[in-house]
């Protein structure tokens, strides 16, 4: 399971990071970055979500569907 965690960094920026966990262990943490706005945090949020979408997979094969 993954999930996005924000904490506060001891400069006063919010740090981003992408956890992976298996049972109650983190496995693996990829830093995203830090942020000093509201903008940046956003940024930073939508880049998180997009490595976790990045290894999902698909229930449907639409492959088929895609062909012209």
């Amino acid at each position: 399971m993954a999930y996005i965690r924000k904490f506060k960094t001891t400069s006063g920026a919010t740090g981003v990071q992408v956890c992976y966990k298996e049972g109650n262990k983190v496995v693996k943490t990829i830093h995203v970055g830090s942020a000093n706005s509201e903008v940046a945090l956003e940024k930073l949020m939508r880049k998180a979500q997009g490595i976790i979408d990045a290894d999902k997979v698909s229930l449907f094969n639409l492959d088929k569907f895609n062909k012209k």
